[in-house]
């Protein structure tokens, strides 16, 4: 077999591959659209309007407002990207431009290692050493705090290794071309490298806000659990994935369709920011 032979057949292997994924990732969406249409006939704007969210008792009306879970998601997805974005950003730029070679080399491979602890180990140790702490503080200790400082924990190295690849792609003639000019080491970095770099960086955070907004079992572990607007730092709160781990065990009729219409709407939240992440990046590109 030739060069061009096994050029075409990589080449239909990856269209094959990429053919699958694509039918898989529309047949989710569309069992997702199927097992919502249910609970989006009978209850429609009742997501946003009703009293409460008690879709078990089938008797009671007004049960199916899933505002207060989607206060949370949000409270707890942005509190965790204030942490974890800045944190990223930084421990990327001191890797990139102030650390020793083998001192950088390190601080990746105990990032990598925290990019592959499982969740739930995240969770355990939040319920187990974080909660407690906090509740030293004000009970009761499982909150909207104790999932922010979770998810931001499990959200840096996303953050912290898309930032670092953005900034090492930065063209060496950029650095040596402010240099020339007279610029300092810091001036250089945040005028030249980091503009340079902000596609990628932009990419990182919201691909790390994408993994924020889907985590579940960490989330169900930290929170409380309790469905309602959160106050204060300090309340326990409920996710929207935290609410479909809980409750698709018992779920029936429309109560179970409800629980695919939050996933639906997480899915859709999730697709937006990978396309916007997607836009930025081709612009940066085009640019």
């Amino acid at each position: 077999m030739n060069t061009t032979w096994k050029d075409r057949l990589l080449l239909s292997a990856l269209r094959l591959s990429a053919a699958i994924s694509g039918v898989i990732i529309v047949l989710i969406a569309g069992l997702l659209v199927y097992e919502s249409l249910p609970a989006l006939r009978a209850v429609g704007l009742g997501f946003l309007t009703d009293s409460s969210w008690h879709p078990a008792a089938q008797a009671e009306e007004g049960a199916f407002n899933l505002l207060p879970m989607v206060a949370g998601t949000l409270a707890l997805t942005l509190g965790a990207m204030l942490l974890a974005g800045p944190l990223g950003l930084l421990s990327a730029i001191f890797c990139q431009t102030y650390a020793p070679l083998w001192l950088a080399g390190l601080y990746r491979r105990v990032i990598e290692l925290m990019a592959g602890v499982p969740s739930v180990v995240y969770g355990l140790w939040g319920l187990m050493v974080l909660a407690p702490i906090i509740l030293k503080w004000q009970a009761p200790g499982v909150s909207l705090l104790a999932g922010i400082l979770i998810l931001a924990l499990m959200v840096l190295p996303t953050m912290a290794l898309l930032s670092d690849a953005a900034l090492a792609k930065v063209p060496l003639e950029y650095k040596r071309g402010a240099m020339a000019l007279g610029m300092s080491r810091a001036r250089t970095l945040w005028c030249v490298s980091v503009p340079a770099a902000r596609s990628g960086i932009i990419t990182g955070f919201i691909l790390a806000t994408g993994r924020a907004l889907g985590e579940t079992m960490a989330v169900l572990m930290v929170t409380g659990n309790v469905v309602q607007y959160p106050s204060s730092l300090f309340d326990p709160i409920r996710a929207l994935t935290s609410n479909i781990a809980l409750e698709m065990a018992y779920a029936m009729n429309d109560h179970r369709s409800a629980l695919f219409v939050s996933g639906l709407m997480l899915t859709l939240v999730v697709s937006i920011l990978i396309g916007l992440a997607e836009f930025i990046t081709k612009g940066r590109t085009h640019a």
